[in-house]
């Protein structure tokens, strides 16, 4: 499975980026983003199943919105009122039964 992610950027604290993931199959269970800042771990960020059940940390409830194009095989993530510890690098991430498969990651940085 090969995913292909673009949307980072460098925006100002407040403003709103879209990020969007296509993947090179169909018929994935679930597909999401994670985030990882400088130093620590990769954590998710939100989630999204093949029903359109969506999972989405503390921190973004509100602010960001995960939606998908199950036709097209395309994740996105709407991040609305971004805050500096928004920055990171966001990696797609897909389910193909027991597999996990990981995008490149597309860097964002939030400047206050």
């Amino acid at each position: 499975v090969q995913l292909q992610a673009s949307g980072g950027g460098l925006v100002q604290a407040g403003e709103s980026l879209r990020l969007s993931c296509t993947a090179s199959v169909r018929g994935l269970s679930i597909m999401g983003w994670y985030r990882q800042a400088p130093g620590e771990q990769r954590d998710m960020v939100a989630t999204i199943t093949a029903g359109g059940h969506t999972n989405y940390a503390v921190s973004v409830q509100g602010r960001f919105s995960i939606s998908r194009d199950v036709r097209r095989g395309t994740v996105y993530l709407q991040m609305n009122t971004l805050k500096p510890e928004d920055t990171g690098i966001y990696f797609c991430h897909v389910k193909r039964g027991t597999v996990n498969y990981w995008g490149q990651g597309t860097q964002v940085t939030v400047s206050s």
